[in-house]
């Protein structure tokens, strides 16, 4: 009797063990999980891209006009050009002589006056670029494992450590 007792006892307290490694998925009879013992588990390294956005900036040379004063140059050329008729002119001939001077005064002015000038500068000019960025990082880990025995392999997107849990489906082979 105390044989059978101890037998009992030996059993209850090693069937949570066992049921811990062959315990029944609810809702599908034919797997159960187990643990394997992970072997090797080496990363598996990828490139990922990224754009990163960033302004280049250069200075391109312009030309620019800067206008001058020529209606100064005109109203001074007429001015002395009609002071200038006036006195070479006698009588109703002197009328004449100031509005010839002063158109003739008026041309020449315009003409010797500041037209303005072109100068050349620099202008910033920037635009938006993406400059792409490349990094080496972890994508996954090909892992070898024992399962009673046999020897499997697996990409995990994990390292599982020293053990693995695995779900084990039995069906039939036709």
């Amino acid at each position: 009797m105390t044989r059978l007792w101890l037998s009992a006892l030996v059993l209850a307290l090693a069937a949570p063990g066992a049921f811990a490694q062959d315990a029944r998925a609810p809702n599908d009879d034919n797997a159960h999980y187990g643990w394997a013992d992970v072997l090797r588990a080496d990363p598996v390294q990828g490139i990922t891209r990224t754009e990163v956005p960033r302004q280049e900036c250069y200075d391109q040379p312009v030309v620019r006009h800067e206008g001058g004063n020529s209606t100064a140059g005109t109203v001074l050329g007429a001015v002395i050009g009609g002071v200038l008729g006036h006195t070479v002119g006698k009588g109703d001939g002197r009328t004449a002589a100031t509005v010839v001077g002063a158109v003739a005064g008026g041309a020449v002015g315009n003409r010797v006056s500041d037209h303005g000038a072109d100068y050349e500068s620099t202008q910033t000019q920037c635009r938006q670029v993406n400059a792409v960025s490349e990094q080496r990082r972890i994508i996954g880990y090909d892992v070898e494992y024992r399962y009673r025995g046999e020897v499997y392999t697996s990409r995990l997107s994990y390292d599982p450590g020293e053990r693995l849990r695995v779900r084990v489906q039995v069906d039939p082979a036709d």
